[in-house]
């Protein structure tokens, strides 16, 4: 009886797992250095943090992740894809909707890495109601949203 029971747990935590709803890591790329003009590379501290980035979600099961165009977002997200052995998407850094449309094909958990000025309407475009303001000198944030209905926004700060 007891394996029975055991059984059926075992199977009710699988179909619950199964049936949950696909989580997107949504960071904004890490400090850059002051130099490089429209398109600078990270700085020491930017790598310290993109590092610490592919620390915190080594275990989130991430099966896509999504950069923009510029060099700062491929960094942040690189020692990400390289634990995950994950090839970025790129996708352009103004086509925030149709970023939102890929997100929401994905089969699992997805990171995104975008910059102060767009994460607010990517936000917006995956059904976040809360207004987002990221602050210019702020890279701290980790915004987790679960693709659910309605989605959901769990914010996070981390250090490096």
């Amino acid at each position: 009886m007891k394996r029975l029971a055991s059984l059926l747990l075992i199977l009710l935590l699988l179909t619950a797992a199964a049936d949950a709803a696909p989580v997107v890591f949504v960071v904004r790329h890490a400090e850059k250095t002051t130099g490089g003009g429209n398109d600078p590379e990270l700085s020491p501290a930017g790598h310290k943090r993109a590092d610490a980035l592919a620390r915190i979600l080594q275990d989130s099961q991430i099966t896509a992740i999504f950069v923009t165009e510029f060099k700062r977002t491929q960094e942040t997200a690189a020692s990400t894809a390289k634990e995950t052995h994950i090839t970025p998407t790129i996708v352009p850094s103004r086509d925030v909707a149709g970023l939102a449309v890929k997100l929401r094909a994905v089969n699992g958990n997805a990171l995104v890495v975008g910059h102060g000025n767009t994460i607010p309407d990517l936000m917006k475009a995956l059904g976040i109601a809360i207004a987002i303001n990221i602050p210019d000198a702020d890279y701290t944030e980790i915004f987790v949203v679960s693709l659910s209905d309605p989605p959901q926004l769990l914010r996070l700060h981390y250090p490096f």
